[in-house]
């Protein structure tokens, strides 16, 4: 995998089209969406950095469904107003795809986690600026970040499963 020529020069977030994504399974059958749709992030020459705010959360209603996710339980926005992740490498493959490793912070606590996906390499758009767009997908254990709450089901099992898959799109615009 090559890094530095298909990566080289800096990139920033395009703000309108990215987001931080998460997908985890309720209830013991329905899939959860939602989205934090501030982002913001920067990839100087390979490496990527990059921060959502938490209150950027797409859970809008009912309240206090938005306040229980914001609360000390999940994401403890109060104290912890921003998700932020740092590579350690990024590496893309002749075919596109992109293997992303780096610390992940939630809530404070850092873990190290590896994102795949694609890389669509720079190109001129329509405006007179040079694009490029990253999509990854990384599948965490949130427990590993202090978000423990549960509830048991009747037939069995635990209302909000551990695995959380997180999807990042990210498109980048030369600076």
């Amino acid at each position: 995998m090559s890094t530095t020529t298909a990566l080289a020069g800096t990139f920033n977030a395009d703000p309108v089209h990215s987001n931080f994504g998460f997908a985890v399974r309720y209830q013991g059958v329905s899939l959860f969406k939602g989205t934090l749709d501030e982002v913001t992030a920067t990839l100087v020459d390979g490496k990527l950095e990059g921060a959502a705010k938490v209150e950027s959360i797409s859970i809008r209603t009912p309240e206090q469904f938005r306040a229980h996710v914001l609360s000390e339980e999940f994401f403890d926005a109060a104290n912890h107003p921003e998700i932020t992740f740092v590579s350690s490498d990024v590496a893309v493959a002749d075919d596109n795809t992109v293997e992303i490793k780096g610390e992940l912070t939630i809530k404070g606590i850092t873990n190290p986690v590896t994102a795949k996906g694609t890389w669509i390499a720079p190109a001129a758009d329509a405006f007179g600026s040079t694009r490029a767009h990253l999509n990854v997908e990384a599948v965490i254990d949130r427990t590993q970040w202090q978000m423990n709450w549960n509830a048991p089901l009747p037939s069995g099992g635990k209302a909000l499963a551990n695995d959380v898959t997180l999807t990042i799109e990210l498109a980048l615009v030369q600076a």
